[in-house]
């Protein structure tokens, strides 16, 4: 009784605590009112804002301070319109019950079932959230759709979206993402996303899109395959208008196809840009990609290509584990989509071993797959490898970073790869080897130039790659190579030491 009685006093003389006291207790519309004086104050300062921004002397820091505040803020409200938005549909849902009763009992006629009015009020509220939020109907339908689960089966993602630990886009990609597991399902998923949390602090939308992948094929291992054959018969291509004579052409592809186009379509921009061509790299990609498509005499010539598939030894003996796979230049994908594509191909080349090399001759399958060795690290389940002396990476060196890494390692960053970084400038004493090698876009590359330090942090026998960056006013977030697994706890046998005698695996030596 003390306690709480210390507690009361605490909720007493806190003016915060009184307030949401109020509001609780105003209900919705005390919620409105306030959130009114609020938008009218924010309003004010930003088409008044007088002295606010232009200081005789301003602080960076509390500039820096204020985008923070605004981003928290941002979430708290994106956070709370999600409960309002399904709260809206709710009392719609009820409304029309309500109504449909009453019809009933004048017309002497049977109730609509609740399926049906579910559905009439949820259209209902989506075209009121689409003419309050001027948003098409089609994505306020979609949205509301990813809502009821954030509510309904995702406490954990919706608590970090209000806490701004998750972007509103990646909040609502996740919801659509989980839409196809159960309830039960999806609160596993939830359960398993959120424990990602701490080591997503600076991850991009990629790494977002790996984690989501790990956590719904954890969740939901047995349902892979049907997922997969649901999702592909939703390949499709559209047009929209963009501005100034321009539009986007969007293809919903397989990952693997769509990997091999992304990369055909680098390397030709790479060998015109080196024969010359003053175009812009992704330019040049447009511009290719068009001319091939409808037959202009500037397309490419078929070639091969070499595409980096990683799929682990669990996935190849039992395909149920749940573990993912990994396609260079695109990231996680269920086991099942590579394993469609090389169905032929591995069937060739592991199948008779007395066939030779004739089923894999002119007629035989047009993907071939070469079988590889890679080695994990034990915990961190990253990509280990050997060192080099050299200042420019190694090509086998470098490939194996891209391999590792799939993305720019820059905080939030999800840009292709298209420098091998040394994290400690190579002028600075840094050297060339795996543990001092990073995946960089172009951009992120010029870090030196945009904070106070990038560096390898923690143990790396325990935390794996580790690479923390820090702003010259503070503001740190760390980046980890991707796991090749689709979660730590998930393995239930240690390491094995057991490997052939005549094969080793790669010392793992920090630079």
């Amino acid at each position: 009784m003390t306690l709480a009685v210390q507690d009361l006093d605490a909720a007493a003389g806190d003016p915060h605590q009184q307030l949401v006291d109020a509001v609780r207790a105003g209900g919705p519309g005390a919620l409105a009112e306030e959130l009114g004086d609020r938008a009218h104050v924010l309003s004010a300062l930003t088409g008044f804002p007088q002295e606010l921004f232009t200081a005789a002397d301003p602080s960076a820091e509390a500039f820096r301070d204020v985008i923070g505040s605004l981003h928290a803020l941002r979430s708290a409200i994106d956070a709370l319109e999600i409960r309002a938005v399904v709260a809206l549909a709710d009392s719609l849902t009820l409304r029309r019950q309500a109504e449909a009763r009453a019809h009933a009992a004048q017309e002497s006629g049977e109730e609509p079932p609740p399926a049906q009015l579910l559905r009439a009020a949820s259209r209902e509220a989506a075209r009121e959230v689409s003419m309050l939020t001027r948003r098409s109907p089609a994505s306020a339908s979609r949205s509301l759709a990813a809502r009821r689960r954030l509510v309904a089966d995702m406490p954990v993602m919706l608590s970090a979206f209000a806490d701004s630990q998750v972007t509103t886009e990646d909040a609502y990609r996740t919801a659509r993402s989980f839409a196809p597991l159960t309830p039960a399902q999806r609160r596993e998923a939830d359960r398993l996303l959120g424990e990602r949390l701490p080591y997503l602090d600076g991850a991009g939308s990629e790494e977002w899109a790996d984690a989501r992948a790990a956590a719904i094929s954890l969740a939901d291992p047995d349902g892979e395959a049907r997922r997969h054959q649901h999702a592909k018969r939703d390949r499709h291509v559209t047009v929209r208008r963009g501005e100034h004579g321009m539009a986007t052409v969007t293809a919903h592809v397989t990952a693997l196809d769509a990997a091999l186009i992304r990369k055909r379509l680098s390397l030709e921009a790479e060998r015109l840009r080196a024969a010359g061509d003053r175009r812009g790299h992704q330019a040049i990609q447009a511009d290719t990609f068009v001319d091939t498509l409808i037959g202009r005499s500037e397309s490419m010539e078929p070639v091969t290509l070499d595409i980096g598939v990683i799929i682990t030894d669990h996935v190849l003996l039992d395909p149920g584990t749940g573990d993912l796979a990994q396609i260079e230049g695109y990231g996680t994908v269920p086991a099942e989509t590579v394993r469609e594509s090389l169905r032929g191909p591995l069937d060739a080349l592991i199948g008779d071993a007395n066939s030779g090399d004739e089923a894999l001759g002119p007629d035989g399958p047009a993907l071939r797959a070469v079988l590889r060795r890679l080695y994990e690290h034990p915990r961190a389940e990253e990509l280990v490898g050997v060192e080099s002396r050299a200042r420019a990476f190694p090509p086998a060196l470098a490939r194996f970073i891209r391999l590792r890494d799939r993305t720019c390692r820059g905080p939030h960053c999800s840009a292709p790869i298209r420098h091998i970084d040394h994290i400690r400038p190579h002028a600075a004493g840094g050297r060339t080897c795996l543990d001092n090698g990073q995946g960089a876009c172009a951009y992120c590359n010029d870090k030196e130039q945009q904070l106070a330090s990038v560096e390898r942090v923690g143990d790396p026998a325990v935390d794996g790659h580790v690479v923390e960056w820090t702003t010259r006013l503070g503001t740190t977030r760390r980046t980890r190579s991707a796991r090749l697994s689709a979660a730590e706890d998930e393995r239930q046998d240690p390491p094995s030491s057991s490997e052939p005698d005549d094969v080793e695996p790669p010392p793992h030596r920090p630079c």
